[in-house]
């Protein structure tokens, strides 16, 4: 099994930045994608962004392409999340996410494992 544990979550101001972590454990799959969901109050839950194994390629949601950013360090097995010129609209729980398989897309049934979720709040 893998263990996801995220980080870095809290309250802010629109405009503000935030960096979410996450951090992964136990067994590992030798290549496996990571990546982030949220979901705001009253909503379902949503694709944010993903990484692959190599690092290579991201994709993000159309909703925080330019303003947030993912990365990871293979070395660490941590993905982080920037979350630059944050909106109140970006008010919810953050989900880190992996996959067993080297890429993962936009859909939550692609992923194998979900950390408990941080929640970030944006006032206005």
């Amino acid at each position: 099994q893998v263990q996801l544990v995220e980080s870095g979550g809290g309250s802010v101001q629109a405009g503000d930045s935030l960096r979410l972590s996450c951090a992964a454990s136990g067994r590992t799959p030798p290549r496996f994608c990571m990546g982030w969901f949220r979901q705001a109050p009253g909503k379902e839950r949503e694709f944010v962004a993903t990484v692959t194994w190599s690092g290579n390629y991201k994709y993000y949601a159309d909703s925080v392409k330019g303003r947030f950013a993912i990365s990871r360090d293979n070395s660490k097995n941590t993905a982080d999340l920037q979350m630059d010129s944050l909106k109140p609209e970006d008010t919810g729980v953050y989900y880190c996410v992996a996959c067993n398989d080297g890429v993962g897309g936009r859909w939550a049934h692609e992923y194998d494992y979900w950390g408990q979720g941080t929640q970030v709040t944006v006032s206005s």
